[in-house]
């Protein structure tokens, strides 16, 4: 399977499939949908309105990767499920964290 993350020189694009009111804050791990497109599940407790699930989202990934959360932002998905997020840091510190966290 691909993985849901794309690195560039200072930073890492990561695909999310958020889902909202989902009983709890966690990352649910990795997953491909029909295309072969992986992307992390996340869940978080927080409901979808006036961006409360996409600032959740951020700080539940902020925590498990012991980042600030200033250095994660939102790139596509404002409103969809599906999300891209920019996470400002050494890419290969960054998929070192993310691989640690998804075992």
């Amino acid at each position: 399977m691909s993985r849901p993350w794309s690195l560039f020189d200072d930073h890492m694009r990561l695909a999310v499939r958020l889902t909202p009111n989902g009983g709890r804050d966690v990352l649910d791990g990795v997953e491909a949908d029909g295309e072969g497109e992986a992307f992390l599940k996340a869940r978080v407790t927080a409901v979808p309105e006036k961006g409360k699930a996409n600032k959740a989202l951020i700080l539940l990934i902020a925590k498990s990767l012991h980042l600030p959360k200033s250095s994660i932002s939102l790139v596509s998905g404002e409103t969809a499920r599906r999300k891209i997020l920019r996470i400002d840091g050494d890419p290969e510190d960054l998929v070192k964290k993310l691989e640690i966290f998804l075992g």
